[in-house]
């Protein structure tokens, strides 16, 4: 039975308990929803950020870098360890993110064996930029709850987190 404040992961739910009753269908409402959330979050992100030429994976190993501190210098291993993507893919990355002049690559200061990628002056002002509007749109998304919401849910998200990573 559907009722008017139903979402559709309230509608998915009701259908596989009608089709297949004996299923245990209610962590579909907290993992269905956070899916949801993931997909939707990151085309937010990727639609605030598009007049800065740049996308969500740009942002990522940009505001990498940025947050490195001085040199804002890191080895590509470095940048995997916080940029969910392959080590081929992140290849690719550097190297369109080398072309638009956003970063540079150059032997590393503390072992010339290694490359590491940069940011150059003019991928410091995208970054600055970018991360400025995109901190803004999260804000706007949590302004629904104050401020001991968004602390629970926080807490309660970090503890999912966890929980997810080490298993």
């Amino acid at each position: 039975m559907k009722n008017k404040n139903d979402d559709i992961i309230d509608i998915l739910v009701q259908e596989w308990k009608k089709e297949r009753p004996e299923l245990d269908t209610s962590a579909m409402l907290v993992v269905g929803r956070i899916l949801k959330l993931g997909k939707i979050l990151e085309k937010k992100a990727s639609t605030a950020i598009l007049n800065n030429d740049i996308v969500y994976t740009d942002l990522d190993v940009l505001a990498t870098l940025r947050r490195s501190g001085k040199p804002y210098e890191l080895t590509p291993k470095q940048l995997m360890r916080s940029v969910l993507i392959t080590s081929g893919a992140m290849t690719a990355l550097l190297k369109r993110l080398e072309k638009l002049k956003l970063i540079y690559r150059a032997p590393s200061q503390k072992d010339g064996r290694i490359i590491s990628a940069g940011l150059t002056k003019k991928g410091k002002i995208v970054i600055d930029k970018a991360i400025e509007i995109r901190f803004r749109e999260a804000k706007n998304t949590v302004s629904i709850f104050n401020e001991s919401e968004t602390e629970m849910l926080s807490s309660l998200l970090k503890k999912l987190l966890k929980s997810v990573e080490s298993n």
